[in-house]
């Protein structure tokens, strides 16, 4: 049975790499047309990588710019995308950020970036979305493996992710009367950009933790986002889907 989306738009915050890019290229492969996020970094890279992502899925997928920390940018961003394919169905939350520190090092400001764009910038996104998305619309969290677990280092970065897992819960509750289902999905050790800057030693350690032996690619953790975005998944809201290997522990 095919997950069909054909009709319905989506939007995938932080959607030009990484995990980001292969959601918003999974959910265009189902017929969706896909509105690609990015954050305007001074050298442009991260506009090239949405342009990019945008270019490969074709005329049916639009890079737009706006800063997730900024709420009345994200407004303007899905005003956008409503202009230009006509409603918004499905919203993808994957922008994030780390600053890895221990406690004793970790700085107010390393602290605040990372709940300012991983937390805030979910409830942003999710504020404007649930006064926009149509009647059975998606919104799926990205959250991580860190927030239940909570890695060596990452004090902001598993706060701010466990967070969008309360998020998600009491949205899935205030939003269900429209029949919007909200749930999160909580990667593991993915091969990412990000994945690939734990050091190596770290990352044979946490191998020897995983049940599958080996690290998840991002298309499998699409796989579940379209899962989550189509029919298939009315019922299922309030919810975190662990990709993870079978590390819980």
């Amino acid at each position: 049975m095919a997950i069909e989306l054909s009709g319905k738009t989506a939007l995938v915050t932080g959607g030009g790499q990484g995990l980001g890019a292969a959601t918003a290229g999974m959910l265009a492969q189902a017929g969706a047309n896909v509105v690609v996020n990015y954050f305007a970094d001074p050298d442009g890279l991260n506009r090239q990588r949405a342009e990019q992502t945008a270019q490969r899925i074709g005329s049916r997928a639009t890079a737009v710019e706006a800063d997730v920390r900024d709420g009345m940018q994200v407004e303007a961003m899905m005003e956008q995308a409503i202009r230009r394919f006509g409603r918004l169905d499905i919203v993808v939350n994957n922008a994030g950020i780390v600053r890895d520190r221990t406690l004793k090092k970790l700085s107010a400001q390393d602290w605040q970036a990372v709940i300012d764009t991983n937390l805030t910038g979910v409830y942003n996104v999710c504020k404007a979305a649930a006064e926009r998305l149509s009647d059975g619309g998606r919104i799926i969290n990205l959250t991580s493996i860190s927030a239940t677990i909570g890695f060596f280092g990452q004090s902001n970065y598993a706060a701010a992710k466990a967070g969008v897992i309360g998020l998600t819960k009491v949205l899935s509750r205030e939003l269900a009367k429209r029949r919007i289902t909200v749930n999160a999905v909580a990667p593991g050790v993915i091969l990412t950009e990000m994945g690939q800057t734990i050091p190596e030693a770290t990352r044979a350690e946490m191998l020897k933790l995983i049940p599958l032996g080996r690290f998840g690619k991002p298309d499998e953790v699409a796989g579940v986002i379209l899962f989550l975005a189509g029919d298939l998944a009315s019922y299922v809201t309030g919810q975190v889907i662990h990709v993870n290997g079978g590390w819980y522990g």
